[in-house]
């Protein structure tokens, strides 16, 4: 949680008061959450940890979500509205409508992966070739550029982020976990 003292820090370098208590409010739920490793992102945030406020040209208020598990072109954030993206130092990508919806679709690597009888892995332009019209998209996930799809004994989880962020579809990648039957991942919600 963020302390007074550092709360009062951030006061003193002209951070605003309703952007501390956003900061504050996520150290409260989240902060020093062990994430276990996300399969794309390079693994993702290792622990969430609220950092470095930013004020955009529009005026609104971002901040960080917690240092990268290894060296990559882009750190994660937190937007004014409490999504959960990823940026470049020049432009943002909304990955989840929330918070709750990375940490939800990171429990779906594992508990689709553990029950799928087939992963199938999809990059590039394929990913845009990927039938999802009988899919229902997974609620929880809150997905934007990422999201979780299914139907039946299917779940299928795009990731676009890193593709929006760089400009290059080619980064696009998708995972298809196929032949869930024992213990459908979505019954229990």
């Amino acid at each position: 949680m963020i302390e007074l003292v550092e709360e009062q820090h951030w006061l003193n370098h002209g951070i605003p008061d309703a952007v501390v208590d956003r900061m504050a409010a996520f150290e409260a739920t989240w902060g020093g959450l062990l994430l276990p490793p996300a399969p794309h992102y390079e693994g993702g945030p290792k622990v969430f940890r609220s950092d470095n406020p930013e004020v955009d040209s529009a005026g609104d208020w971002w901040f960080d979500a917690g240092d990268q598990r290894a060296s990559v072109p882009y750190g994660f954030f937190i937007s004014p509205r409490g999504e959960f993206g990823i940026e470049d130092g020049r432009r943002r990508v909304v990955l989840h409508e929330s918070v709750a919806g990375w940490v939800e679709s990171l429990a779906l690597v594992y508990r689709a992966g553990r029950w799928a009888s087939e992963i199938t892995t999809v990059r590039g332009t394929a990913v845009d070739r990927l039938d999802l019209s009988d899919l229902q998209p997974f609620p929880e996930v809150a997905g934007a550029a990422d999201t979780w799809w299914r139907s039946g004994e299917k779940v299928i989880a795009t990731y676009r982020g890193r593709a929006h962020l760089f400009n290059d579809p080619e980064l696009q990648v998708a995972t298809v976990y196929d032949g869930i039957v024992e213990a459908p991942i979505y019954l229990d919600y």
